[in-house]
């Protein structure tokens, strides 16, 4: 029988989901759960139901893993941990210095209805934790790098669009080529969060907004944009359509190292993405980690889970007899 999956939140990351259930044949879309009027949403999946939000208390029975697509600034550190012990969840949840307090919310959750929860997951964190990880347990004697963009990031976006008076947004994150240059070289150099990365952000403001404060809000946001450079541009609706429609994104890990007696020779890893798509990517992280929730669950785990704690085989349709005879 195939995995039910429930979506709640129809936004770009919920189509990216959609999407990548289709191409998993294990995998079924049983609803989407939505905080609007379902009469308004169509959804290309025939067979799957539109239901509003306050209906998931009654729908345990129908949905095997339920998949949040909301945001990481106000929604996600309430839903997973409301929903966590009602359903097995999957989240994407990427204020990194806020993890440990949303895992240990979201863990009593998972524990106290025997389901399983994978938190943060996506490409950052998720696809690069584990290669941060697989480096720098090969390469000890090493420096950790890493570089996101140019692209437009969903969480620093949405959480533009919350700020009162903006209408839209779409904020890029910029590697400064110079830091990425000088790590790749081998040079193991020191760098601040200031002299990694830029923040460029498009604002569509309400009419009659106050656009000094929302710019000022915006360079003080705490974990999104107080420590970098940041420039912000207003501009219309009509702009950001023309000019900001797409959602690309990318970037890469790298860990340098050396390694022997003398520490002689130097190593460097490289882990990169470049993406057409970052919902939709992003969504199809989110649904393999929802196959490997609904079988840790099935074998009797509990609790909340990261991508460190998750084994690869977890992840993929594919038998162990499959997977050592086509991919080891």
């Amino acid at each position: 029988m195939a995995i039910r999956i429930g979506i709640l939140g129809y936004g770009n990351l919920g189509k990216g989901v959609e999407s990548a259930i289709r191409q998993n044949p294990d995998m079924e879309l049983a609803a989407v759960f939505t905080r609007r009027d379902p009469k308004s949403l169509s959804v290309p999946t025939k067979d799957a139901q539109v239901l509003p939000a306050d209906e998931l208390e009654g729908r345990k029975g129908e949905v095997d893993v339920l998949i949040l697509c909301g945001g990481s600034a106000t929604d996600l550190p309430k839903q997973t941990p409301q929903y966590a012990a009602m359903y097995n969840v999957v989240d994407s949840f990427d204020t990194h210095a806020k993890i440990p307090g949303h895992f240990a919310a979201v863990d009593a959750q998972a524990k106290r209805g025997g389901k399983v929860s994978v938190i943060s997951c996506g490409w950052d964190p998720g696809m690069f934790s584990l290669n941060r990880l697989y480096a720098s347990v090969v390469l000890p004697e090493g420096q950790d790098y890493t570089f996101w963009g140019k692209g437009v990031s969903q969480g620093h976006s949405d959480a533009i669009r919350r700020i009162c008076g903006v209408k839209d947004a779409r904020q890029y994150t910029v590697p400064v080529p110079e830091a990425v240059e000088a790590v790749k070289s081998g040079a193991a150099p020191q760098l601040s969060t200031r002299q990694k990365h830029t923040r460029e952000c498009f604002v569509v403001a309400q009419e009659g907004a106050d656009l000094a404060r929302i710019e000022q809000e915006i360079k003080a946001m705490p974990n999104y944009f107080a420590d970098y450079d940041t420039t912000v541009h207003f501009i219309t609706e009509e702009e950001l359509a023309r000019d900001h429609s797409g959602l690309p994104h990318g970037g890469c890990v790298i860990r340098t190292g050396r390694t022997g007696m003398d520490l002689e020779h130097g190593h460097v890893v490289e882990y990169r993405l470049n993406l057409d798509s970052n919902p939709e990517f992003t969504g199809a992280v989110l649904v393999a980690y929802a196959r490997a929730a609904y079988r840790m669950n099935q074998e009797g785990m509990s609790g909340c889970k990261t991508v460190f704690d998750i084994a690869p085989s977890y992840l993929s349709h594919k038998s162990g007899e499959e997977l050592r005879g086509s991919l080891l």
